[in-house]
């Protein structure tokens, strides 16, 4: 993890080391000592530890004995953001209707960066192979929801990620030359909705549609995920397709009421 040089007069630095000192907390490393801390950020120790003993004044990190981790308090830092987004509110019983009537989880994101990250989720009892929760992360190339978000951005915005972006071939089916990628992403910007056949995890299939605001603007992406075992790539054209999109049209409708 590599702190950013070169900024304006404006930028406070001590900000951006105590977000990355929360930042270097992961599931793989879900407590870290001061060394370890140190290591991962790239900042002397002196400076770990003053922002790790900040941040247990501010009850954001916790310590025992050499050891630290994070407090569910950095939970609201998070919350403040999802509150914020009032496509979720307006969202919700369209995707819990959508869930019901099809039998499938059904997930919103937002495009961050290079990835997305799931700001709603409504799951059934089946259990999917991949493990998703409100602020997973997943590449946008590989998922059905980040090809919408993609297709939503200029032409010179999805040429700069496709220029920067790896794709990793993540299972057998997943598409990483770069201009069969980009011909498909205009397919989904002509067509309205993506599907992803088995790109991010082999067994999982998905299918996404745009949210738009006011302005016709895509500032979110919904879905409808399910096992290639049981639903066929034809079932999910044919059925749930129409009803996402239904799903979908119901949540933009409402958005366009929302203050801007």
């Amino acid at each position: 993890m590599s702190l950013s040089a070169d900024r304006t007069g404006d930028f406070i630095q001590s900000l951006e080391r105590g977000l990355a000192v929360i930042n270097s907390f992961s599931k793989e490393h879900p407590s870290q000592t001061l060394s370890e801390v140190a290591t991962r950020t790239g900042l002397t120790r002196a400076t770990s530890r003053r922002v790790l003993l900040t941040l247990v004044e501010l009850g954001y990190v916790t310590q025992m004995g050499r050891s630290f981790s994070l407090t569910p308090k950095v939970l609201d830092l998070g919350y403040s953001f999802l509150s914020s987004l009032q496509v979720i509110e307006v969202a919700q019983p369209s995707m819990e209707r959508l869930v019901e009537e099809v039998h499938e989880s059904s997930s919103m994101s937002v495009l961050d960066g290079s990835e997305v990250v799931y700001v709603a989720r409504v799951p059934t009892t089946r259990i999917m192979t991949i493990a998703l929760a409100l602020g997973s992360r997943l590449p946008a190339y590989a998922t059905s929801m980040g090809r919408v978000l993609l297709s939503g951005m200029a032409d010179d915005e999805l040429d700069d990620y496709i220029a920067r972006t790896s794709f990793e071939k993540l299972t057998p089916h997943t598409v990483t030359d770069p201009r069969r990628f980009r011909s498909i992403v205009m397919n989904v910007r002509a067509d309205g909705f993506a599907l992803v056949d088995q790109e991010l995890e082999e067994g999982v299939r998905s299918i996404a549609a745009p949210i738009r605001n006011r302005r016709g603007e895509t500032i979110a992406a919904m879905n409808v995920s399910c096992h290639a075992s049981r639903v066929s790539v034809d079932h999910m054209l044919t059925e749930l397709k129409p009803r996402l999109l239904e799903a979908a049209t119901e949540i933009n409708d409402r958005v366009r009421t929302l203050p801007t």
